[in-house]
């Protein structure tokens, strides 16, 4: 990419498509292109062909989805497999159509099966069942990935999915129907503290452990790559790992499939630990009571990074620090 490239970020008022917007123009980007959910519905494949049509993006960044915490996920799951399909194929094939040069597409680490061993790599896809919870969600990521893969192999296409681990930071979601864990205590607790609430409930045991990335490490990872790699560089270096294992090394006999890169840190917390240490962050002095009759959904949950490390890329912010600024965001835009 060039700093004038002409550039379209789906969902770029979510929690990481607004920290891409912000890292592109820091580093210099100046052919930015977005829209509101009122100016173009992703979900209408005829208003996103006219959008394509018109604006003839150069690159794409498909950060927009339908996304949620536990409770979303299990209670809305016709929403969660519809629109975020229905997404995916619009902008995806209207890339293709339009020739555009790199697409970007975000997925989420919930693809990968409930029991995967720890941490998870890419090569874990579609090894076993995913967790019920949140099922309809990640069915539809993976058939994102796949459609990217797809498109590659069939058209040439340069397509590149990457999965990123829980992320938080300012533009979260702090609905606590539709939230994750993370800005659900950080309001949960903030609220308990102001009106001198004495006990906050916590669903689940605290047990299950979560890795959290702050989204502008996310953002940074994602213009990374928009900018180092493509997909050819991808399936080279699998090709390469694979035959160092294999006596198999005709290219064309290879399968070319995970091909996504894990985005995270590799460090993960209890959530018991997390409440604590966001009940610190905030001052909430009351008491913590982890309601076991919810669901935990899986137990741990760990990203495996080592293939975006070995790109070249490292996450900067650690989980204490984040919330420090996550928190400071979240009473400048609440107290006013």
């Amino acid at each position: 990419m060039t700093k004038r490239s002409k550039i379209y970020i789906a969902g770029h008022n979510g929690l990481v498509g607004s920290a891409i917007v912000k890292n592109l123009k820091e580093k210099g980007y100046t052919n930015l292109i977005y829209r509101t959910h009122k100016e173009l519905d992703l979900l209408n494949q005829i208003a996103v062909e006219s959008f394509f049509k018109e604006e003839k993006p150069e690159y794409v960044i498909l950060a927009a989805a339908k996304v949620g915490g536990i409770v979303a996920n299990n209670t809305y799951r016709a929403d969660f497999i519809y629109e975020n399909l229905q997404i995916q194929n619009n902008v995806i094939h209207q890339s293709y159509k339009h020739k555009v040069k790199k697409l970007l597409f975000l997925g989420s680490t919930c693809i990968y099966p409930k029991d995967a061993p720890q941490p998870m790599s890419e090569d874990s896809l579609l090894t076993s069942e995913l967790e019920y919870t949140n099922e309809p969600y990640a069915i539809a990521k993976i058939a994102g990935i796949k459609m990217c893969e797809s498109y590659n192999i069939q058209y040439g296409t340069n397509f590149i999915s990457v999965m990123p681990t829980n992320l938080y930071g300012p533009n979260d979601n702090f609905d606590l129907e539709t939230s994750h864990v993370l800005p659900a205590l950080l309001r949960k607790m903030h609220e308990a503290k102001i009106n001198n609430t004495s006990q906050v409930e916590i669903w689940g045991s605290g047990k299950p452990r979560r890795e959290f990335l702050y989204s502008e490490d996310m953002a940074d990872a994602c213009v990374f790559i928009m900018e180092n790699r493509d997909f050819k560089d991808i399936v080279s270096s699998r090709h390469s790992q694979q035959s160092r294992h294999s006596e198999i090394d005709s290219e064309s006999n290879q399968e070319i499939k995970n091909t996504h890169i894990n985005i995270g840190t590799g460090v993960d917390i209890s959530i018991k630990e997390l409440a604590e240490t966001i009940k610190d962050i905030v001052g909430f002095k009351g008491k913590l009571y982890f309601n076991d009759t919810k669901p935990d959904g899986t137990m741990i949950k760990l990203t495996n990074p080592s293939k975006l490390n070995e790109l070249g890329w490292k996450y900067k912010v650690e989980l204490i620090d984040g919330i420090k600024i996550m928190y400071d965001w979240y009473l400048k835009e609440n107290i006013k």
